[in-house]
């Protein structure tokens, strides 16, 4: 552990400090004691290359206390976040204000995958093949062309008009299979390349996990960096890169992607004589075989263990005839890959795709890889089939060994009762340094935890009917301005069944409309009750009145469906150690902490934490979870909810 006090007074932490220019220039800046203890431990773990694991409380200003050392480093810095929206943010208004009060000159870089900017090839290819598309489709393409002619950077987020969910959108991004490259007509006027150039040449580059693990995960396998080396990574939201490495580590092939290799056979044949005739039959055959396969994987459940498949003689004849097919259409495209790049491009891509599908169907996928776990999943019109490393430790170590730099690891929730071993063990981090850095908020003042009387045990069947029972009186008390998190869709649904015709306030409900609009409205609203799923248990910010109560279900404990997860428990029991406490807790827990952290943003945010969950107090590991939150009161008294409504909030200066 880090000792804030080692550091000298003159450093960096004092320009975060009341006589700083953060004070003296933004306004309502307020100086914090633990923004500054972070400010030098990343200075320090910058400037001696080590692993650092910051926790910083919800209100810590963690973003200034990684920004500045950075700027000031003199080294060259990415810094990851975990979703585009949050990247955007730290780009366009954070980093800005840092910069303007340093007076740094460095160059900055906003750098996207691959699939957030337009193609201007595949633009080309998709106007002169537009009779077919369908009208709404043909409005948005000419809206695309549009912007195309004016825009600088190609950044899908500048044009609204198009929805993010547009299927117009992949036909117009390339991704990393069908990119020309060097070859390709449009290369000098090309967005992602120019992207990457600037990347290339900035000193602080702002990425996003997803983009992070594929370029990672990519040099490893030897096709180059997309990102600049650089001496030092900053993951901000660092909770979230267990589960993304795992992505990024896995070897996959979709219906998808098989489909669009098919489509894109088809498209290049345009004005290539011949080329028609040869590969309309493969690829015909192989959509077929697609469709086929998905129909007798119909009553198999969304996702399981790769025997599920092969205990089905139609799925698994069909997985084997795709494959052939695959191999069949490579053939054809052999021939006509010297007669344009296109050609050469979707030659290369049926091979890789053919050897992944092989590797993975005949389980041959973990061989160079240590043991992986070989899953699949389903999608409406689709599936997935991967293979997945059950040991993200291990490539995760060798990929920072590889960059010799600074990796500093922070978020509100990485500790579990005070401790960080469960996520420097999934991350094979070896005696990182640590720091755990409190919220300033006044929990004992401005939240109070109840935990209702009298609930069933969670599998019981009328679990959410009891749990909205015992809410409904609290939401009286609140007059709504509540989040109800949910750990399943299921009992999401439920509840708005059953809340829709008893509450007077306006209800918004996963599902109903997009997530952002949810949320614009619920704030407008001022007494809203929202009902959400996993995407609502983290990246919702709602300071003030507008949410004054939040209640969690159940405990988050990871779907029991999930072969990924299946197969680490088995392998953590035949190690002798005990999966339940060694990984399901407290994976768990970090889960609650990030539910329980939509509660109060803000000085001046009071509220209510409701958990409904019976086990916090009649199981032992109950304690765990409770030790793991925040320091608020808590009750068992509804007498004690109504009573710190009624009560005027203390302090309101703060």
């Amino acid at each position: 552990m880090i000792d804030p006090d080692d550091a000298a007074p003159d450093d960096v932490g004092a320009l975060l400090g009341a006589d700083g220019p953060f004070a003296r220039e933004l306004p309502n800046f307020a100086p914090r004691a633990a923004q500054q203890d972070m400010a030098r431990a990343v200075a320090h773990a910058i400037a001696e290359r080590e692993t650092l694991i910051a926790e910083a409380g919800t209100g810590t200003g963690k973003t200034y206390a990684y920004l500045v050392p950075a700027l000031l480093s003199g080294a060259r810095v990415i810094v990851s976040t975990g979703t585009k929206a949050l990247q955007d943010q730290l780009f366009f208004r954070d980093l800005p204000r840092v910069r303007s009060v340093l007076g740094s000159r460095l160059k900055t870089a906003l750098l996207k995958g691959r699939a957030n900017y337009l193609c201007l090839y595949r633009l080309d290819q998709t106007v002169r093949d537009g009779g077919s598309l369908a009208p709404a489709q043909a409005h948005q393409l000419a809206a695309i062309r549009t912007w195309s002619a004016r825009t600088r950077h190609g950044d899908r987020m500048e044009l609204a008009e198009v929805p993010e969910e547009s299927p117009l959108w992949p036909r117009v991004t390339s991704t990393p299979e069908n990119c020309l490259g060097v070859e390709c007509a449009f290369y000098d006027d090309c967005h992602v390349v120019k992207a990457r150039r600037e990347a290339q040449e900035a000193d602080v580059v702002v990425v996003n996990h997803h983009l992070l693990f594929a370029d990672l995960a990519l040099k490893q396998e030897g096709f180059g960096e997309i990102l600049p080396g650089a001496q030092a990574f900053i993951l901000d939201e660092a909770h979230q890169v267990p589960e993304l490495a795992g992505q990024f580590f896995s070897q996959s092939v979709s219906a998808r992607q098989l489909s669009e290799l098919a489509q894109d056979a088809l498209a290049e044949c345009s004005g290539i004589t011949g080329a028609i005739g040869l590969l309309l039959e493969p690829v015909e055959a192989l959509q077929d075989a697609l469709k086929q396969l998905r129909a007798a994987m119909e009553l198999l459940p969304a996702r399981g263990p790769f025997a599920e498949l092969d205990s089905r003689v139609a799925v698994r004849e069909g997985l084997h005839d795709v494959a052939e097919l695959v191999c069949t259409l490579s053939d054809q495209l052999a021939s006509q890959a010297e007669r344009s790049r296109g050609f050469a491009n979707v030659y290369e891509r049926s091979l890789t795709l053919s050897e992944r599908l092989e590797r993975i169907v005949e389980g041959q996928a973990g061989e160079a890889r240590g043991v992986d776990v070989r899953w699949y999943e389903l999608f409406p019109r689709g599936f997935a089939i991967h293979a997945t490393p059950l040991d993200l430790a291990a490539p995760l170590r060798a990929m920072r060994e590889r960059t010799q730099a600074a990796w500093i690891h922070t978020s509100a929730t990485l500790s579990v009762g005070g401790e960080f071993g469960h996520f420097a063990r999934q991350l094979g981090l070896e005696d990182p340094q640590t720091l755990s850095l409190e919220s300033p908020f006044d929990y004992a003042r401005q939240a109070l935890c109840y935990l209702p009387p009298g609930l069933p045990d969670p599998a019981a069947r009328d679990y959410t009917d009891k749990v909205i029972e015992a809410v409904l009186p609290v939401l009286e008390a609140s007059h709504g301005r509540a989040f109800l998190l949910f750990t399943s869709h299921r009992a999401l649904r439920r509840a708005a069944e059953l809340l829709r015709p008893r509450v007077p306030w306006p209800l918004f409900v996963q599902g109903e409309a997009p997530r952002h609009r949810l949320l614009e409205e619920f704030r407008a609203s001022g007494h809203g009750v929202l009902l959400g799923a996993a995407s609502f248990w983290e990246g919702v910010d709602v300071a003030g009145e507008a949410l004054s109560v939040v209640v969690i279900d159940k405990l988050p404990f990871a779907a029991p469906d999930d072969p990924v997860l299946q197969a680490r428990l088995e392998a953590l029991e035949q190690a002798g150690i005990n999966p339940f406490m060694g990984w399901q807790v407290p994976s768990a827990a970090i889960a609650l902490k990030q539910g329980a952290g939509r509660l109060i943003r803000d000085v001046h945010d009071r509220g209510v934490l409701v958990l409904c969950d019976p086990r916090l107090v009649s199981k032992g590991y109950g304690k765990l979870f409770l030790a793991s939150l925040p320091p608020m009161p808590r009750t068992r008294e509804l007498g004690d909810v109504r009573a710190f409504f009624a009560a005027p909030a203390a302090g309101e200066d703060g």
